[in-house]
């Protein structure tokens, strides 16, 4: 009897002393991201730039090239109004532009009623677009061969979100 209480007494120290901890480390571990599907229109660098920067911010992107992107984002329902190069797809919404992995992760944690969240145009500093050439009018980011130097533009720039309804407002300010 004496064996069984002495025997039990450890268990439930170690119980009280493991299991806590493990319980933290559970709720530490952070929560895996979806996969990002970006459909880009043949060669656009700053679409890979964007892509590059989704895997550093702890996205898997899986990248596909679309010949028909007005038919995706028909399909889709993105505004013209708000359509960018490159377009996203992640957990049923749409992601269309340079959007931030922030914005994303928010848009993940709070799971609002929409289509998606889109930054409209090729604003300079938006994630894949930090860094391009002045005279690159296409979306490009390259290095300017002619003097090797890269030049850091930003411009202010809001990420929008599409509700249901197609009507947006700011989801945030950059």
């Amino acid at each position: 009897m004496l064996k069984r209480f002495i025997s039990c007494s450890f268990v439930a120290i170690v119980l009280a002393i493991t299991l806590p901890a493990a319980q933290a480390s559970e709720a530490a571990a952070p929560t895996a991201l979806p996969t990002v599907e970006v459909y880009l229109p043949g060669l656009c660098l700053a679409c890979i730039d964007w892509a590059d920067y989704l895997r550093a911010n702890g996205f898997t992107v899986l990248l596909k090239e679309t010949a028909d992107m007005p038919a995706l984002k028909r399909r889709l329902k993105v505004p013209s109004a708000v359509e960018s190069v490159q377009t996203g797809l992640v957990a049923g919404y749409f992601v269309e532009g340079h959007v931030s992995a922030d914005d994303i992760k928010t848009l993940l944690a709070e799971k609002p009623k929409a289509r998606g969240i889109a930054v409209p145009g090729l604003p300079a500093g938006a994630p894949g677009r930090e860094v391009s050439n002045p005279i690159c009018d296409t979306a490009c980011t390259i290095l300017d061969e002619t003097s090797g130097v890269r030049e850091v533009r930003r411009e202010m720039y809001n990420t929008l979100l599409v509700g249901l309804d197609g009507k947006t407002s700011v989801f945030a300010r950059h």
